[in-house]
């Protein structure tokens, strides 16, 4: 009877000790809940050409800009162009009062004129032996001299219309009517328009890149965001060793002159192009250890993925490996996503 106490105490012990395994595990199996699945989005590569770019900012300039400046001094009597017009080469923008200049002009022409008859006199008396080989010298000088003399006056006289140097557009008027000017006082300030030009200077390690001909295009804020077109068109043959870079210049045509020098712009220069190539948006490609990686949704899980990029532009890269047409690319949730979490595609 006593050894039958004991083994009931102890199926009793046992009995208990099991209750108190399997109640607690059970329990812990029911609180246990599975990890929901990451929301993220996807998006299949696309195909298209991309474009390999240089891009810097460069401030837009004239062509050729012109100070044109009084060569003589003088009251401004007539002004014949304003801001904003046309010139030509060589039109009169202005006159001067020429008063002055004429009478000198009209007295220089009367002693030209005077020493032309003494020296056709004097020319017949020394081939008849009459008069020195010294003195008709003389003679000869003294009408050079007068010639070149009645030439200054005329060329002073004209001086008092003041012309375009270059083609272009009038873009300061400095004077009055009225106004006094002097030699070497600003009249007016002609810039050419056609073409407008820009120089950038490119690092040193672009060389090889950049050539003359190649398309460049533009964005100016002024121009609310429509893009111009324009082309290399002179590549600096040295390197300036103080910055490491090369001057580059190029030709910008705007016959609707919509473009003013002193704008700026961001210069876009399309060096090579890759042709109907996978790309994806950039922001997708994570920089992993030194590797480039995305991740792509397969059965419903995240699979990280090293692949090799080649071009990219306008917020897109090209895919050189490690990607085919049908893979969905995870775009939005994959900063901080681990390879075979659970994932949900949303819209």
């Amino acid at each position: 009877m006593k050894l039958h106490r004991i083994s009931a105490a102890a199926f009793a012990c046992v009995l208990i000790l099991t209750a108190c395994q399997n109640g607690p595990g059970e329990g812990a199996k029911e609180d246990e809940e599975e990890t929901p699945p990451i929301p993220v989005e996807t998006r299949s590569p696309v195909r298209g050409d991309v474009f390999a770019v240089y891009s810097g900012t460069a401030p837009i300039e004239a062509f050729a800009e012109a100070d044109v400046i009084a060569k003589v001094e003088g009251v401004v009597e007539q002004i014949h162009f304003e801001e904003g017009d046309d010139v030509t080469e060589g039109e009169v923008l202005a006159r001067l009062d020429g008063d002055r200049l004429r009478l000198e002009l009209n007295e220089s022409r009367a002693r030209l004129d005077k020493m032309r008859r003494d020296f056709e006199r004097n020319k017949e008396l020394r081939e008849k032996g009459l008069l020195s080989e010294g003195d008709f010298e003389k003679l000869r000088f003294d009408l050079e001299a007068l010639e070149a003399s009645f030439n200054l006056a005329n060329l002073e006289l004209d001086y008092t219309r003041i012309r375009a140097p270059i083609d272009g557009v009038v873009s300061e008027r400095y004077i009055k009517i009225g106004t006094t000017i002097r030699v070497g006082d600003p009249a007016f300030k002609v810039t050419s328009f056609d073409p407008l030009v820009a120089y950038m200077h490119v690092p040193e390690r672009e060389y090889r890149q950049i050539r003359a001909g190649q398309p460049v295009a533009i964005d100016i804020d002024a121009l609310a965001g429509e893009r111009i077109f324009a082309e290399v068109t002179r590549i600096s043959p040295v390197v300036d060793p103080q910055t490491g870079t090369f001057k580059i210049t190029i030709e910008i045509s705007d016959e609707e002159r919509r473009i003013k020098p002193g704008m700026f712009g961001r210069m876009s220069i399309v060096y090579d192009v890759h042709e109907n190539v996978l790309q994806i948006p950039r922001s997708a490609v994570i920089e992993d250890r030194g590797d480039e990686t995305i991740f792509v949704v397969e059965n419903g899980e995240a699979v990280r993925r090293v692949v090799q990029t080649g071009y990219g532009s306008e917020g897109m890269v090209e895919i050189t490996d490690g990607l085919s047409d049908d893979d969905e690319v995870v775009t939005v949730g994959h900063v901080g996503l681990k390879a075979g979490a659970k994932v949900k595609v949303i819209d």
